[in-house]
């Protein structure tokens, strides 16, 4: 079935596509989204229990912060390549897909080395720790899916294995519809903000942690690009850097 623009517009009460921010659309046998496309606003979408096979539809939705995907008929994780340039996106349940496979370490790890910047996966929250395994552990995706022998669910994977080690650069189990519900539910309403506009001191806090995360996934990444005399220039860099810091600290400190 195909997701249409009347029931776009029926189900988020609203009078234009561009102006759609929130939709709801669990269990409605669904197979093509590509309305998606016409939907820039679009923040949070529910498309759990439905036929779903391609994410390239959710490529263009730039300000998508949740994504609700669990079972549906997503085959490879070549897909999440949809979702790499999406700069919001914080919440995402794949659970249940045939692209999760028969390792859940790896799923795991792949989706969080491609996608550093989401907070909460399938339910669970991301740790810092996986986020410094996932570039250690997961497989890089570069490119798009192949659209040749799609739905068979048979076809070779189609996004290039790239582990650090390499010189080329946990799902959750069966979740039941009141549990995802619930959570979809919490999602959904929108924080108020703070009285003066600004953001709270959490806020602040969270802001500067998720900074900080993004800008310790960068150096690791680049640091798989450089030769022997590279580490080591790196190396004696941050040995100064470190003793500037320690000379720092209060007199006392060191009494």
């Amino acid at each position: 079935m195909k997701l249409t623009r009347k029931m776009v517009l029926s189900r988020a009460k609203a009078s234009e596509l561009h102006s759609v921010r929130k939709l709801n659309c669990w269990g409605s046998r669904l197979t093509d989204i590509s309305i998606c496309q016409e939907m820039p606003s679009l923040e949070v979408i529910t498309l759990s229990v439905n036929s779903v096979s391609s994410l390239e539809p959710m490529s263009g939705c730039r300000h998508l912060s949740e994504l609700y995907l669990r079972r549906n008929r997503i085959s490879s994780l070549a897909e999440l390549f949809y979702l790499k340039d999406l700069p919001h996106l914080r919440v995402l349940w794949l659970a249940e897909n045939p692209c999760c496979g028969p390792s859940p370490h790896l799923y795991r790890m792949t989706v969080l080395r491609n996608l550093p910047r989401l907070q909460k996966l399938d339910n669970q929250a991301v740790t810092e720790e996986e986020l410094t395994r996932a570039l250690m552990e997961g497989d890089e995706i570069t490119a798009a899916p192949s659209k040749g022998g799609a739905g068979n669910g048979r076809s070779p994977p189609s996004y290039t294995l790239c582990s650090v080690g390499s010189s080329t650069a946990t799902s959750q189990g069966l979740l039941s519809y009141t549990e995802e519900e619930a959570e979809i539910q919490g999602q959904l309403s929108l924080k108020t903000p703070a009285v003066d506009g600004s953001p709270s001191f959490s806020q602040r806090d969270a802001l500067r942690s998720h900074k900080d995360r993004n800008i310790l996934t960068a150096i690791l990444l680049l640091l798989q690009e450089l030769d022997a005399e590279g580490l080591e220039t790196v190396q004696q860099t941050v040995s100064g850097r470190l003793q500037a810091l320690h000379r720092q600290q209060p007199q006392e400190d060191v009494e």
